[in-house]
Order: C-alpha cells, then structure tokens, then sequence
C-alpha cells in the first residue's frame, strides 16, 4: 500500500511520522517539492498561446515551441536524440515536472518577456 501525505501542518507531520515508524521493513520514503499546479499549468499555457499570437521579435512559434524557448532560456535541461534517419530531436521540456516554484518563475519569466514585447494578455496576471 502507497500513501501520500501532503505536509501542511503538524497535523500532517505529526501522520507522516506515525506512517514512517509502522513502515515495514524495505520501505521507501520519498520527500519533494510539490510539483506545479493545475492553475499554474492552464495560466502558462494561456500565456504561451497570448505569446504566440504576439510574434514578439517577429518570431513565429507554436506555443510548445514557446515553451521550449523558454525553458531552455531559463537552464532547464534538454537532451537530443537522433530519430530513424540520424536527425537530431529535442526530448525534455517537460513542465510537468517542475515545483511550483519552478513553475511560478517560468510564469514571471514568460510575463516579463511578454511585457517587454507589449503582449496583450488574455486573462489577469496571477495564479
């Protein structure tokens, strides 16, 4: 059996150590960040698609290949790949896997860009 405990209080620290010391043996204990939200997923795409629509710079971009601009500009790794005819392909760029607050600097990154191009955003800044 798996459990997940989200530590919000001591409540939930308080259950976490309770789970931890009736863990059979072998047991696996995992701690990490939260991963991005729905809201923040549903905003950055909203944004990229606001973006796109923008071609700030004159770039044209579908707005996955925004997102790729945009993580690869922020570090976020990427590996290549070579496909059936010995092409090289990007894999990664998966914002899926990001924190919130990974997530939430992607946001403010792609924000302050758009702002500098003038980019009319499609709904209110925030999340």
């Amino acid at each position: 059996m798996s459990q997940t405990v989200i530590l919000r209080g001591d409540m939930q620290r308080a259950l976490a150590k309770r789970l931890i010391d009736y863990a059979p043996q072998d047991a696996v204990v995992k701690i990490s960040a939260s991963v991005r939200t729905n809201d923040q997923n549903s905003k950055m795409w909203a944004m990229l698609g606001d973006i796109s629509r923008a071609k700030p710079d004159g770039r044209r971009h579908i707005p996955e290949t925004w997102k790729s601009v945009y993580m690869a500009t922020m570090g976020h790794e990427v590996r290549f790949e070579m496909d059936l005819n010995n092409n090289p392909f990007p894999i990664g760029f998966r914002t899926s896997l990001l924190t919130k607050a990974q997530m939430a600097d992607l946001i403010d990154f792609i924000y302050a860009h758009g702002a500098q191009h003038n980019v009319k955003w499609s709904e209110e800044y925030g999340y």
